[in-house]
């Protein structure tokens, strides 16, 4: 992808006519539901021609609108919270989430991970930017099921001290969301290689990063792309439910005893109604 819009126009600016450059600060004011309008529409609120805001387009580098609106949709498609078509129908917009929860609990690997959560020595989630708060979740759930789940990174912590803990018989467990930070994969390769068995929750944009979790690693593809300007962690926190529910499950007794446990300590601190 070349320059986005914004970027062109700054670059642009002095060339412009004053026609123009009213027409950009039309843009750049509506860039958050650019494409919602019609190219008619923003002649008409930048008060220009069409054919004003039709050479803006040429002069910074599009063909015509649909040009724009595609380059707009790329950026939705990294992450990047735009909206690219009109106000979304909410009940369209259930059924979608229903479809991305079914997809994300479908999979057939959630066997697996369960089983290598609930056996392993110590678990670490991981889980940066907005995977974080998915991590943060499934860290809490896991932590009433079994002992020793850790949370990274923690604030102001670099991960290079989490990683030489890890060993044979552990699990780690990685979220990786879109817009994930430029060195996800190396962390996905380095946690694989401390023999570590490495779960790879994301987004189908995450699938390239599974083959760096090793032989025996496990991917779980969960959606979080929607029509409207953000994205949906529903899927996501509904398969944290799962993977949780499985664990306790799997611990059977031991499991049981700690929810007990958690449960009794709560009343003795008052920390919970």
């Amino acid at each position: 992808m070349g320059l986005r819009i914004d970027e062109r126009i700054a670059s642009r600016r002095t060339a412009l006519s004053p026609q123009e450059r009213r027409a950009a600060e039309t843009l750049i004011e509506h860039l958050d539901d650019l494409a919602t309008y019609r190219a008619a529409e923003l002649a008409d609120l930048a008060g220009v021609s069409k054919a004003t805001m039709s050479r803006l387009f040429r002069s910074l580098g599009y063909a015509d609108f649909d040009e724009v609106r595609e380059d707009l949709r790329a950026l939705r498609a990294t992450g990047e919270p735009r909206q690219t078509d009109a106000p979304a129908s909410l009940p369209a917009y259930a059924r979608a989430e229903a479809a991305a929860v079914s997809v994300a609990l479908s999979s057939p690997a959630i066997g697996d991970a369960v089983a290598a959560i609930a056996s392993a020595r110590r678990v670490l989630v991981v889980g940066w930017r907005n995977s974080h708060a998915v991590a943060l979740h499934l860290r809490q759930q896991l932590a009433q099921a079994r002992e020793d789940v850790r949370l990274a990174p923690a604030p102001g912590q670099v991960l290079g001290e989490e990683l030489a803990d890890l060993a044979d018989g552990d699990t780690v467990v990685v979220l990786g969301f879109r817009r994930r930070p430029a060195g996800f994969a190396a962390f996905v390769t380095e946690a694989a290689r401390t023999g570590a068995r490495v779960v790879l929750v994301g987004d189908p944009t995450a699938a390239e990063h599974a083959r760096r979790a090793g032989p025996a690693g496990i991917w779980l593809e969960c959606p979080v792309a929607t029509e409207i300007a953000f994205d949906s962690y529903a899927a996501a926190m509904s398969l944290v439910a799962v993977l949780a529910d499985g664990v306790l499950t799997a611990r059977g007794p031991r499991g049981r005893a700690r929810v007990t446990g958690i449960s009794t300590a709560y009343v003795a601190l008052r920390e919970v109604e």
